[in-house]
């Protein structure tokens, strides 16, 4: 599968589906905290940049199989609405099964009315703002130069004015960066004006493209998450235990190979065949578990037994 991964287990939706709409790291925004690494293509312009003919191929496949599947996410390696088939392919999944569909996205492109009714047929979806004024955009986002928070801002309002499905707005918080006072304060305008159906706090919990970047403390977090009001929560971990779609076997080959020599999640990728996206998430686990290591290497991030 090049463009369908999972389902994967995710803090916010359970056991997530994702499909790729993009080719790896193509994106408006250059985000210090990605945890697939820098931008390689940055841009504001929407086209097919992947075949929906064989997006929906392979998702056709996957849905035939026995899996649980609580979400089928858009997602991937980049910003899935650069798309320019973003709408049709969202209509075509709901054609194909009752699974909802999310649309995780950076809200850049929320400026093309285009987009805004491509994403009407949505069930879910999730904008991230991580920053309220121009400065702390440009310092955590890196956009492209032409995008305004200001503006984007004001489309995520209109788009929620339309838009009847469910809007979570993801904030992602970075020490030093985004959560002083009175970037807090710009956040918390933005979010009265959006009205969100909730509010999730998040902060680099994954190794991150630029490694000075540090998280928030838990109890900080919590003193934010009240600061934001009751909508407001924290993305807690995701309880795995009893679920089957967590693949017990892909764990395994992902120690035996670790086991012969330390390898970055590139390398897991490219020898097990996995999207990069559930290769993070699967050493991740095994991270917490104490059952892998990392370290940092020339600036690559490697695992190791």
């Amino acid at each position: 599968m090049s463009y369908v991964f999972g389902p994967v287990p995710s803090r916010r939706l359970g056991f997530s589906l994702g499909v790729d709409l993009v080719p790896f790291k193509v994106c408006s925004l250059d985000c210090i905290y990605c945890q697939l690494g820098k931008t390689t293509r940055k841009t504001v312009a929407r086209k097919e940049y992947v075949s929906s003919a064989k997006i929906l191929s392979e998702l056709e496949k996957v849905l035939t199989g026995s899996k649980t599947i609580d979400y089928i996410t858009l997602s991937g390696s980049g910003e899935p609405t650069l798309n320019s088939k973003t709408g049709e392919i969202i209509k075509k999944i709901k054609e194909m099964t009752t699974i909802p569909v999310a649309v995780l996205t950076n809200a850049t492109l929320l400026t093309d009315d285009a987009l805004k009714k491509d994403l009407l047929s949505a069930d879910l979806v999730v904008p991230s703002l991580d920053g309220a004024t121009q400065d702390a955009f440009e310092k955590i986002n890196r956009p492209c130069a032409s995008l305004k928070i200001e503006e984007i801002i004001k489309e995520i309002i209109d788009f929620k004015k339309i838009y009847k499905g469910k809007m979570w707005l993801e904030i992602m918080l970075v020490k030093d960066i985004n959560e002083s006072e009175d970037e807090l304060n710009a956040l918390k305008s933005a979010v009265e004006q959006i009205k969100p159906d909730k509010i999730q706090l998040n902060t680099p919990v994954r190794p991150p493209c630029e490694l000075w970047v540090e998280t928030l403390s838990a109890s900080k977090l919590i003193r934010i998450k009240k600061f934001f009001g009751n909508k407001c929560e924290i993305i807690a971990k995701f309880n795995r235990k009893g679920h089957k779609a967590y693949l017990k076997n892909v764990e395994d080959e992902i120690l035996t190979l670790i086991n012969r020599r330390p390898v970055t999640s590139k390398d897991i990728s490219s020898s097990l065949g996995l999207h990069i996206n559930e290769v993070i998430k699967y050493v991740g686990d095994l991270e917490k578990q104490k059952k892998i290591s990392s370290k940092i290497y020339q600036g690559k991030r490697y695992f190791q037994k």
